[in-house]
């Protein structure tokens, strides 16, 4: 891959920057490791990888403290794992059984941590952003300096809700960043063809919501994004907008040949703009790490990742019971 200079080596550290590939390549393993269990039948239903995108939840979730929360769509399991929860209880989930998340009851798109502050993943598209602005509501009117990520994708952006709320946590001054996950096509149709501004975070712009976009290809671009959104909501000065613009190499879904793209394209931009070997370059270059040290990460994720699949091949299915529990009425 060709080596790319970042003007955003200097807010992070040797051991900041060897974490974040630390997390980036969980996911990506994780993702990969999803995909093979889908294609052996073991996952059923929706499945939405993460593989590309990695940088975005990782560099965000840099900007957190203790309390914050987390909402978003499908493309769901990068946040989970971004976020702390167990790569087991993820895993177990996704393949329906009772060791994970949600007991093996909602699977890909359905599972949380309270612990974690993950509050989904959700199957409708665009669905999720009016709970985030709520989930932050909860938070100012507890008077606290917590702060809600709500995730969703350029494809979301398009939906009426999102501009009610928008509205909403405007007129509230709500502590949510509203973060635009842009991987520039909204299931197989293309932004150009689907949107009709260039930068979709200047929508916001209707409300008085301040946003802006970031390479979500160079992590240290979006950590430094972040801390810029995240004191701006610390500081009761209401919502705020990151419109990431990132690519995701596989399908919409595993059940997506992605036939509206050429392999040239994805192909040039893991080559040219991939962010994990960008990461791999600053840590090889600025003689942070070597690569047997990289290997020998490489090496543990790879042992942590087989290992939620054994432990999700082991756990039993749930008990015909559990069709009765978590329920309103």
């Amino acid at each position: 891959m060709a080596t790319r200079k970042s003007s955003k080596k200097s807010n992070t550290s040797a051991e900041e920057l060897t974490q974040f590939y630390r997390d980036m390549l969980l996911i990506r393993r994780f993702e990969e490791k999803a995909g093979q269990l889908y294609g052996m039948g073991l996952i059923g239903g929706f499945c939405h990888l993460y593989i590309g995108q990695e940088a975005v939840v990782v560099g965000l979730e840099a900007s957190t403290k203790e309390g914050d929360k987390r909402i978003t769509t499908y493309r769901d399991h990068g946040h989970m794992l971004a976020c702390g929860m167990d790569a087991n209880g993820v895993m177990a989930e996704l393949t329906g059984r009772e060791g994970g998340y949600s007991r093996g009851k909602g699977g890909s798109m359905h599972m949380f941590s309270r612990e974690k502050h993950f509050y989904g993943g959700h199957g409708i598209v665009g669905a999720n952003v009016p709970l985030g602005a709520g989930l932050a509501f909860s938070d100012k009117y507890k008077g606290n300096d917590n702060v809600t990520f709500t995730y969703f994708g350029d494809g979301a952006a398009n939906q009426g809700q999102v501009y009610e709320t928008f509205n909403m946590a405007a007129l509230w001054e709500l502590p949510v960043i509203f973060v635009i996950e842009n991987n520039q096509y909204a299931m197989g149709t293309s932004q150009k063809r689907s949107t009709s501004s260039p930068d979709i975070y200047t929508r916001g712009q209707a409300f008085g919501i301040p946003g802006e976009a970031v390479d979500g290809m160079d992590v240290l671009a979006v950590k430094e994004a972040g801390e810029k959104a995240v004191a701006h909501c610390r500081a009761g000065k209401g919502p705020y907008i990151l419109e990431i613009k990132t690519y995701r190499y596989r399908g919409h879904s595993m059940s997506d040949p992605a036939k509206y793209r050429t392999r040239e394209e994805v192909q040039k931009v893991r080559e040219e703009k991939d962010a994990i070997e960008h990461v791999r370059d600053l840590l090889l270059d600025g003689k942070h790490a070597t690569e047997d040290d990289l290997k020998a990460i490489d090496k543990e994720i790879k042992t942590i990742v087989n290992a939620s699949a054994d432990f999700a091949k082991i756990s039993p299915e749930p008990a015909p019971e559990e069709l009765w529990t978590d329920i309103y009425a």
